[in-house]
């Protein structure tokens, strides 16, 4: 998906002193990305996932990796295939 044709502003950085990879902002949506090669090792995942989980609000949470996954969630956050994300 190109956030930037859905009229999504896309930054990187921080959110309330967490750091996020990315975060897609459009009015009345809001979606946080992390980004990592791989979270089969169980201490990347806890990396990836804390800093998502600690944001307290109801908008989407999604970690991209290399990884050959379909349909995963973890806690409420979706693990997408990057690939596959940059072709939707």
């Amino acid at each position: 998906m190109n956030y930037f044709v859905d009229g999504y502003e896309v930054y990187v950085g921080k959110y309330n002193n967490i750091e996020i990879d990315f975060v897609a902002i459009k009015p009345n949506d809001r979606i946080y990305y992390q980004v990592a090669r791989s979270i089969l090792d169980e201490k990347v995942e806890e990396r990836e996932k804390k800093s998502l989980l600690a944001i307290r609000d109801n908008y989407k949470k999604v970690i991209l990796t290399m990884d050959n996954v379909k349909n995963k969630q973890i806690e409420g956050i979706e693990v997408v295939n990057i690939i596959n994300f940059l072709l939707e």
